[in-house]
């Protein structure tokens, strides 16, 4: 268990090891950025779809209360 616990150190203490490391948390940083974006976009571009729906039942409503 040392043997493997000290390879593991070795290994984890590399340049190149810590370069790799970096960029997949750079890599997990900007898919977790990208994703928070695409969900905002989707958001609003929903709200916007709901206000047109509210706008065009609230014209209805309003034809409606003429007619009666």
């Amino acid at each position: 268990m040392k043997q493997a616990i000290g390879a593991y150190r070795k290994v984890t203490a590399t340049d190149e090891f810590k370069e790799i490391e970096r960029l997949r948390s750079r890599a997990r940083y900007n898919e977790a950025s990208a994703l928070g974006k695409a969900r905002r976009e989707e958001r609003e571009k929903w709200q916007g779809v709901v206000a047109e729906k509210d706008a065009e039942i609230a014209t209805l409503r309003a034809q409606l209360a003429e007619k009666k």
